[in-house]
C-alpha cells in the first residue's frame, strides 16, 4: 500500500491548541507511519474542538476539509489514534459511510473498517465503565454519611475520578516490565505484544483479553505518569 494520504490532527481544547500540546506527538505519529508504509503525506488539517456530542462533524471543519481533499485524491486520511477521531461508535459509524478509508497509525494499515467499529465500541464501554465506577464511589460516599450538597459533591467527584485514575496509574506500573521484556524480544507492535500478553496468561485490568489499543494506552498512560512525576 502506498501513494498521497491525508493527515487529520485533534486536540480537545483550546489550551492544548494554543501551546501545542498534542499536536506534535499526532504529527510525528503520522509521519513516521507515512514514511515506514511508503505513503506521502500529501496534506495535513489540525482542528482545535471537542469531540461530544452527536453533531460533532458540523463543529469540525478540518475534518470536513480533510475528508472532502481525501475523495478529491482518492487517497486514505490518516489519524494517529482512533480517539482523535471520535470515541463514540455512532459518529465512527458516521464517518464509514463517507466511503472514504481510515486508517489509524497506533492500529496499522491493515485495520479494517470493522476493526475500526470493534476498537471505537470498546472504547466507548471503557468511558462508560469509568462513568459508573465514579458513580457507584459517590453512592458509596454518601452511604458513608457524606453531604453530597455543592462544595462536598465536586469534592467526592474529584476524589472518586483521582481514585480510578490512581488505579489505573498503578496497573500500568505493574505490567510495564513484562511489556518491557516482551519488547526487549523483539515484539514491538502493540497488537503482537498484546497477543503475547494473552499468551502468558496477563489479563487487563478487567480481567479480559488484550488488544493493541490497550497496550497503548498503557505505554501511553505511563508516560504521562513520568511527566508528571
Amino acid at each position: 500500500m502506498s501513494g498521497p494520504i491525508v493527515g487529520y490532527i485533534r486536540v480537545s481544547t483550546a489550551k492544548q491548541g494554543r501551546s501545542g500540546l498534542g499536536l506534535e506527538a499526532q504529527l510525528f505519529s503520522i509521519t513516521r507511519f507515512a514514511e515506514a508504509e511508503g505513503f506521502e503525506l500529501a496534506a495535513k488539517f489540525i482542528e482545535v474542538e471537542t469531540g461530544k456530542g452527536s453533531d460533532a462533524m458540523s463543529r469540525r471543519p478540518q475534518l470536513a476539509a480533510a475528508l472532502a481533499e481525501a475523495r478529491r485524491r482518492k487517497s486514505p486520511v490518516i489519524v494517529a489514534k482512533l480517539d482523535r477521531l471520535s470515541r463514540d461508535v455512532h459518529f465512527i459509524s458516521g464517518l464509514m459511510s463517507h466511503k472514504t478509508p481510515f486508517i489509524v497509525a497506533e492500529l496499522g494499515a491493515d485495520a479494517d473498517p470493522f476493526m475500526l467499529h470493534l476498537y471505537a465500541a470498546l472504547a466507548e464501554k471503557e468511558r462508560m465503565m469509568i462513568s459508573q465506577r465514579t458513580r457507584e464511589a459517590l453512592k458509596a460516599a454518601k452511604d458513608r454519611g457524606v453531604v453530597l450538597g455543592n462544595p462536598s459533591l465536586a469534592d467526592v467527584r474529584q476524589q472518586a475520578t483521582a481514585s480510578v485514575k490512581a488505579n489505573a496509574d498503578q496497573f500500568a506500573k505493574n505490567v510495564l516490565p513484562v511489556i518491557r521484556e516482551i519488547q526487549t524480544n523483539g515484539v514491538t507492535s502493540n497488537r503482537a505484544i498484546a497477543r503475547t500478553l494473552d499468551a502468558r496468561g496477563v489479563a487487563t485490568a478487567r480481567g479480559g483479553q488484550w488488544t493493541a489499543v490497550q497496550v497503548g494506552s498503557i505505554l501511553q498512560r505511563v508516560q504521562s505518569i513520568g511527566k508528571r512525576c
